[in-house]
C-alpha cells in the first residue's frame, strides 16, 4: 500500500517539518488532566480514571487503527498496556499552536520507549505528534496519533486511503474482542491478590 507523501500535512494542518519546529509552551490549568491522561495512557499505566479524559463518542486515531467511542478507546490503550508492561517517555512537549491551530488543540510531541521486558531494554523508540481536539467541556473529542508528525492517510486521499481506514477500524475492532474493558493495573490476578498500584506516573 503506498505510504503517504512525508511532506503531506498533518492532523495538525501543518507539515512534519512545521510541527516538529514548534516551540514548547507551559501547560494551561484547564489542559493538566488531559496532559496526565495522556502520559498515563502512553506509559502504558492507564486506569479506570484516565479514560474520563474523552467525551462519550471521541475518536482515537494512530497508525494501527481507529477506534470510535471512548470504550473502544479504551480496549486500545488496555491493549498497549497488555502487550507492553512498561513503557517510559523520555521526551513530552506540549506545543505552541500556530495561529492556523484553533486554542481548543492540544499538539503534543513526545517519545515512548516501549519494553516487553520490564528490566530489560527497549525493543522500540516511537516519536509522535498528538493532534488531542477538545471540546467546550474540556473533554477530547479526536485524538490523533501520527509516528514521525507524518499524516496518517484517510478515505480523502482516494481509494488507498480508504482501504487504510478500512482497515483499521477492523484492527480496532479486533482488538475491542480480544482485550479487557478493564485496565492491566486495577485487573485482580487469578490468585486473588490485590492488584498493582494504580497510582499515575509522576
Amino acid at each position: 500500500m503506498p505510504l503517504s507523501d512525508p511532506n503531506a500535512k498533518n492532523a495538525s494542518g501543518l507539515t512534519p517539518n512545521e510541527s516538529k519546529s514548534l516551540k514548547e509552551r507551559n501547560v494551561e490549568p484547564h489542559e493538566q488532566l488531559i496532559i496526565a491522561g495522556v502520559r498515563e495512557l502512553y506509559s502504558c499505566k492507564p486506569t479506570n480514571s484516565t479514560y474520563e479524559i474523552y467525551a462519550t463518542d471521541a475518536v482515537f486515531h494512530d497508525p494501527v487503527g481507529i477506534a470510535q467511542g471512548v470504550d473502544k478507546i479504551r480496549h486500545q490503550f488496555n491493549g498497549l498496556a497488555q502487550l507492553f508492561p512498561r513503557a517510559d517517555i523520555p521526551a513530552f512537549r506540549v506545543l505552541e499552536n500556530p495561529s492556523s491551530v484553533p486554542t481548543s488543540t492540544i499538539l503534543i510531541d513526545q517519545e515512548v520507549d516501549y519494553y516487553r521486558n520490564p528490566q530489560g531494554s527497549p525493543i522500540k523508540r516511537i516519536n509522535s505528534l498528538l493532534t488531542i481536539e477538545t471540546n467546550e467541556q474540556h473533554k477530547v473529542v479526536r485524538h490523533t496519533e501520527e509516528w514521525d508528525h507524518r499524516k496518517e492517510t484517510t478515505r480523502e486521499d482516494g481509494f488507498w486511503g480508504m482501504l487504510n481506514e478500512y482497515r483499521k477500524k477492523i484492527t480496532a475492532d479486533v482488538t475491542s474482542l480480544l482485550t479487557s474493558r478493564e485496565p492491566p493495573t486495577t485487573r485482580k490476578e487469578p490468585t486473588g491478590k490485590e492488584p498493582a498500584s494504580t497510582e499515575a506516573p509522576k
